[in-house]
């Protein structure tokens, strides 16, 4: 025994790709809520400032490609690519000074988030590269807590510099963080798998490979299915949050500023827990678990509606429902991840990183934008009943047998082994 430390901190080309990317999150979390604000001091519309956040949730239309793209290249030079187009856009913001050019941040801000796909399906063959197996639920947690901390202080930051030296401060300091980022990746030394295509694959074919590897492999199906249902019904909490604190609680919607920072705190401690789950239950344990505790939480939401409290006792429980919420997200996303960087194949790495992505994100929009609409003609406090009940459903049916794996085991399988997959590389 040596008593050297295990784990991927200690390969060098691990350290730097997490150096990387917190410097690209750090930029991400200070610029997308200013954006917004900035489209509202322009144009002085509300509905102006959220439609910078409809645009910015499109690119997941745009995913498969993006994955696609990734899993014929070199993912460390698509990185690299990609940070510098993303730095090079967004330095487009400068020319925006009048309401003229607030087409301008919408253009960008769909760049932008093209960006963050095309990064997260190239990161996820590196990963696949760099790291072995037992490896990835740790790296997944780490990322995943470095996101949600860096949530709940760069915005802040982000807003405070658009306030102090205006928007195009803002704009020059995330630039510089994405080209930092492409400079730390070029020095990242790792094996990479080479891409492969099946001969006679055409594109289309190629395309769509990514999700039937999802829809083939049956716990993975599983997974994305309880991840689309599981993270889309929260649509339906995030809609009922604003007349929960202004009809119930009587402490108006700006409390909003007080409650989700705390949200953030549980997500920072859930992300430090999750390898550690995934290590003691397995992954698709921890996605069950992780939606149990996200339903719990959702269940404080609608008690707080329900039983008389003091306003402020009121608004401390639904405060801490709200972390509790947190805690169970990043046991969700890190158990998912990492079963499907462990038995996907690397050269579909990029495909089914942006399919998966495409499930996170896209039901919770388009159950937010229905979740609006029923807001007018149906009470806030059903909504937040129904989600609770989808929640639990999903967490049955993710707990649900699955042929070739028990809830606590691996595949009777073994998860696919392409070149390096599984070895250790040193930068």
């Amino acid at each position: 025994m040596t008593g050297r430390r295990e784990g991927p901190l200690v390969r060098p080309a691990f350290r730097r790709l997490t150096a990387a990317w917190v410097s690209t999150n750090l930029g991400d979390s200070a610029l997308y809520l200013m954006v917004a604000v900035w489209a509202k001091d322009l144009t002085g519309s509300d509905a102006q400032a959220a439609l910078v956040f409809v645009v910015l949730g499109l690119p997941a239309l745009c995913a498969p490609f993006l994955g696609q793209l990734v899993d014929r290249v070199s993912r460390r030079t698509a990185m690299i690519v990609v940070d510098l187009a993303t730095a090079t856009a967004l330095l487009a913001l400068l020319a925006v000074h009048d309401a003229s050019r607030v087409w301008v941040l919408y253009t960008v801000t769909f760049l932008y988030g093209c960006a963050g796909y095309a990064t997260a399906a190239a990161q996820s063959g590196l990963l696949r590269d760099m790291l072995p197996d037992q490896e990835l639920a740790t790296a997944s947690g780490m990322f995943t807590t470095i996101d949600q901390a860096l949530r709940l202080v760069s915005p802040l930051a982000g807003t405070a510099l658009y306030v102090a030296a205006g928007p195009h401060a803002v704009v020059v300091l995330t630039a510089s963080t994405f080209v930092v980022a492409a400079v730390v990746l070029a020095t990242v030394r790792v094996a990479e798998s080479r891409p492969e295509r099946a001969e006679g694959e055409g594109y289309w074919s190629s395309l769509a490979a990514g999700v039937r590897f999802l829809r083939s492999e049956p716990v993975l199906a599983r997974l994305t299915l309880v991840l689309a249902v599981g993270f889309g019904i929260t649509g339906l909490s995030n809609v009922a949050i604003f007349p929960v604190l202004d009809q119930d609680l009587g402490v108006g919607a700006s409390a909003l500023g007080v409650v989700v920072p705390v949200q953030g705190v549980g997500a920072v401690v859930g992300g430090l827990l999750a390898a550690r789950v995934v290590t003691r239950v397995g992954e698709r344990a921890t996605v069950v678990r992780g939606v149990l505790v996200l339903a719990a939480g959702m269940l404080v939401m609608l008690a707080v509606t329900l039983v008389p409290l003091p306003r402020t006792v009121a608004l401390v429980v639904l405060a801490a429902g709200l972390a509790v919420a947190g805690l169970g997200i990043p046991w969700v996303v890190v158990g998912a991840s990492t079963y499907r960087l462990r038995v996907t194949p690397a050269d579909l790495q990029g495909r089914t990183s942006a399919a998966m992505n495409v499930a996170f994100n896209l039901p919770q929009t388009l159950v937010t934008l229905v979740g609006a609409g029923l807001l007018g003609v149906v009470d806030h406090r059903v909504l937040v009943a129904v989600a609770v009940v989808v929640l639990v459903a999903a967490a049955v049916v993710g707990r649900a047998p699955v042929r070739g794996e028990s809830l606590r085991g691996s595949p009777e399988r073994p998860a696919p082994v392409d070149g390096p997959t599984a070895q250790a590389v040193r930068g």
